[in-house]
């Protein structure tokens, strides 16, 4: 049977299929869905972290996925700014221009 092509798959499964399968089996299979939190909760946790840890390469997949699970743009703004005071101006900015990108990404493909 032909396993389904998933985000982790495309973006590295051809170079490391092992941490792929981690990824949505482990990852998105078994820790994002444990009940303590609700996946919204886990988006805000989750973005806030990658742009706390300046971890740029990760922030536009999650905040494609914030959105899917229910946090508006305002609420990633305010979470960006309120950041930039705990986790310095430069991952704030930064951050802001990844924010930038997904919300024309975004936009595009609601309109298209």
């Amino acid at each position: 049977m032909k396993e389904p092509r998933t985000a982790a798959r495309k973006a590295f499964g051809d170079v490391a299929p092992a941490l792929a399968d981690y990824t949505d089996t482990v990852l998105f299979g078994e820790v994002w869905e444990r009940p303590g939190l609700s996946p919204r909760d886990r988006s805000l946790i989750t973005v806030a972290t990658l742009i706390a840890l300046y971890r740029t390469n990760e922030l536009p997949f999650h905040l494609k996925k914030a959105l899917e699970n229910g946090i508006t743009q305002d609420e990633l703004v305010e979470v960006i700014t309120h950041l930039a005071f705990y986790s310095g101006w430069p991952t704030a900015s930064s951050a802001v221009t990844i924010a930038r990108r997904v919300f024309e990404e975004t936009a595009t493909h609601k309109e298209g």
